[in-house]
């Protein structure tokens, strides 16, 4: 599955000797440790518009026809955090983590006002309204991360590069509170990333560094943190560079999700020769059930 495109979906339902095979292959069934299943355009809904019903059972039965046996919802704000664990209550498969993406970090002093202190006071609130909801799943057993934290340089524009960094250590305090890991993300930002996750080394214990598509100097630095793993999806394998760097992790610091609705792997994608074959995928606007929708 994707991120910035418009396909999702997993494949229509598989024969089960596909499923069957991927078990035998893999030796266990799949874990995709990152999936946006609470976005708008599993309801149907496309940048504002209604296309076609929502579909994210049927999405989801196909992924467990396809051999996934866990999926973790990624939570990306306080809002989304929420709806993403009680959608986790559906189904014991699903779990979630509980955080605030770097691009929406501007929410954290948000509620505050002009005066002095306000904004920091709003911080603060924030964060304990986010400590609270991961104490809550985490008692049902549903919430397994902090996340999705840390620092993305590419989109400035959603969010400046100071209150990102505010942000990612404000959550930092989460994971030493919980004890849980992080799933972190890092676009165009490994230099800062690496320097923060190293001044508060005390605070978290593991951590991904989610649809990682750093340079080989990056994963080695990456990797040289004890507890880090590394996610890999579709966004990991745009170039030849992007091939040969994902082939270089261990596979005992090897994690794999989807990133959905995002992250697939392109016809355009470096990546493209090792899938032989695709799903059918439809225009949302001729959505028709059990099938993908089209980029």
């Amino acid at each position: 599955c994707p991120r910035r495109c418009r396909q999702r979906s997993a494949s229509s339902t598989p024969p089960a000797s596909v499923s069957a095979s991927v078990r035998t292959t893999l030796g266990a069934e799949l874990f995709d440790i990152g999936a946006n299943l609470t976005d708008a355009m599993y309801q149907g809904e496309y940048m504002g518009k209604q296309y076609h019903a929502a579909d994210l059972a049927g999405v989801l039965e196909r992924a467990w026809a396809s051999g996934v046996g866990r999926i973790v919802v990624t939570g990306g704000c306080l809002e989304d955090a929420r709806a993403a664990l009680r959608l986790t209550e559906a189904d014991e498969r699903l779990t979630c983590t509980v955080g605030v993406h770097p691009t929406r970090c501007g929410e954290f002093e948000a509620a505050g006002g002009e005066g002095e202190g306000e904004g920091e006071a709003a911080a603060a609130a924030h964060l304990e309204a986010l400590h609270a909801l991961i104490e809550d799943g985490r008692a049902r057993g549903k919430v397994v991360a902090v996340g999705e934290c840390g620092l993305d340089y590419a989109r400035l524009n959603f969010c400046d590069a100071d209150a990102q960094r505010r942000g990612f250590v404000r959550q930092l305090e989460l994971a030493r509170r919980s004890g849980l890991p992080l799933f972190l993300h890092c676009r165009e930002a490994a230099e800062d990333t690496l320097a923060i996750l190293s001044e508060h080394r005390d605070k978290w214990t593991r951590a991904v560094v989610h649809s990682f598509d750093g340079t080989q100097s990056e994963l080695e630095a990456f990797l040289a943190l004890d507890g880090m793993y590394v996610g890999i999806n579709g966004c990991s394998l745009k170039t030849e560079d992007n091939l040969r760097v994902a082939a270089s992790v261990p596979l005992d610091r090897l994690m794999i999700e989807t990133d959905a609705p995002w992250c697939e792997i392109r016809a355009s994608s470096a990546a493209a020769k090792h899938v032989p074959s695709r799903p059918k995928a439809l225009d949302r606007k001729k959505w028709a059930e059990g099938c993908m929708v089209k980029s």
